[in-house]
């Protein structure tokens, strides 16, 4: 049976050892949130399914009869749709469960050592469960218009990595800052929220394209620009596995994304381990 040893200056030598000797954790603290999530609600399991489906039913409308876009080639405007808030979704909810992670798990905190990270972590690993329903709900709607993906469903697993890493990023940071300055549990759903509407979910890349509100020499760089949000090369790349086709990888794109989440991935970190040594004081 092994021990671990707590002795000055070995837990900052052998951290990342320790988060991959305490990998059990993460499943019993996932596992525990899940039954907490909904164990002690009026329709369980189900509000996963409504959730999303009336999510689309909105953003549907909003698309069609209000912004008046059309989709692209002869996908059905609730593929279209849910193809794209699905990752957001699994964004948002792993965002928002892993900042308040370490407030809600106070008194583990201040009492056992253990490496911190494995809370927020843990946190977003929950929310694949809703994620995982909702690619339920998306194979049913599929089946219903008769809309088989092609051979780049393969790239599923590599897409949905990068939405973890992404949301795990921010989530480190804001669980790190949530921790010493409380205002920070309302900024945010405003974040989230922000960022909903800078997503292409109503929208898609190939609207900047035919839009002629954006001049025609500066389409590239509003495409840039907005690719500095982790979740555009996410959500463009689901587009681009679900859509039979009719929706492009965009790779400068995907590549500023994956470097944005890259880059929020590394400063969550950072700021995480900076301030973890506080956390039981101050939490």
């Amino acid at each position: 049976m092994s021990r671990i040893v707590i002795e000055a200056g070995n837990t900052e030598k052998q951290y990342w050892f320790d988060v991959w000797r305490y990998r059990e954790l993460f499943y019993f603290l996932a596992w525990r949130d899940i039954l907490v999530r909904y164990k002690q609600t009026v329709i369980g399991v189900a509000w996963a399914v409504v959730r999303p489906l009336l999510m689309m039913a909105v953003f549907v409308l909003v698309r069609t009869y209000f912004m008046r876009f059309e989709t692209s080639g002869d996908v059905p405007a609730p593929i279209f749709i849910f193809v794209a808030q699905m990752p957001w979704l699994f964004f948002a909810t792993a965002l928002a469960e892993a900042s308040n992670s370490l407030v809600v798990n106070a008194n583990l905190v201040s009492k056992v050592y253990f490496p911190r990270l494995v809370v927020p972590a843990s946190s977003v690993i929950t929310s694949l469960v809703d994620f995982a329903i909702s690619l339920c709900l998306l194979a049913g709607l599929m089946a219903i218009y008769q809309f088989a993906p092609t051979y780049r469903i393969l790239y599923l697993p590599a897409f949905t990595l990068l939405a973890f890493l992404a949301a795990l990023g921010p989530g480190l940071l804001f669980t790190a800052l949530n921790v010493r300055f409380r205002d920070f549990r309302y900024i945010v759903p405003f974040v989230v929220q922000i960022g909903l509407y800078a997503s292409p979910i109503l929208w898609d890349l190939g609207d900047i394209d035919v839009s002629d509100k954006i001049s025609p020499e500066w389409k590239e760089e509003v495409k840039m620009l907005v690719s500095l949000n982790p979740m555009v090369g996410v959500i463009n790349g689901f587009r681009w596995m679900f859509n039979q086709g009719h929706t492009s990888l965009y790779l400068p794109s995907l590549y500023i994304s994956m470097a944005s989440a890259f880059c929020f991935l590394l400063l969550g970190t950072w700021y995480f381990r900076k301030t973890e040594r506080t956390f039981a004081d101050v939490i």
